[in-house]
């Protein structure tokens, strides 16, 4: 069974990180940053996931490291209403507890500078939430 195209959103307070899996729901890429305050970020989204055919919506739920969910999870599942609406889709919240710190340790063991890092690290971090997203879900209904 395949999941269909899932986007993953990794909203930060100034930047979201999205990433898009392949066509089955099996391989995370990075996508895209977008700047959180734009007044047209929702629409931009809607757009990534009408453009891709998206049919599920993976945001980054940060917990702290007992799992706790904080205000920043609280801000999270806002968010996530707020796209929910805006594009239809089926949202989905999914620990991204260090997926940001891995990311920047990814991106610098590769040898990036680190302008450039900071321009990529939030689509990294999301394409990280949402590959972990991807392997957790059960395709066997079992």
């Amino acid at each position: 069974m395949s999941l269909g195209r899932v986007i993953g959103l990794d909203p930060g307070e100034r930047r979201i990180g999205v990433a898009l899996s392949d066509p089955l729901g099996i391989i995370a890429q990075p996508h895209v940053v977008l700047d959180r305050r734009a007044d047209d970020v929702l629409r931009a989204i809607r757009d990534i996931c009408v453009e891709h055919d998206v049919e599920k919506v993976v945001i980054g739920l940060p917990r702290g490291l007992s799992g706790i969910e904080g205000s920043a999870a609280e801000k999270a599942r806002s968010f996530g209403a707020q796209v929910g609406e805006e594009t239809g889709c089926e949202i989905v919240f999914f620990d991204e507890r260090f997926t940001t710190v891995q990311a920047e340790a990814a991106l610098l063991e590769s040898g990036m500078r680190r302008r450039r890092r900071r321009e990529k690290v939030d689509k990294v971090a999301a394409a990280m939430m949402l590959q972990g997203y991807l392997d957790s879900v059960d395709r066997d209904g079992v």
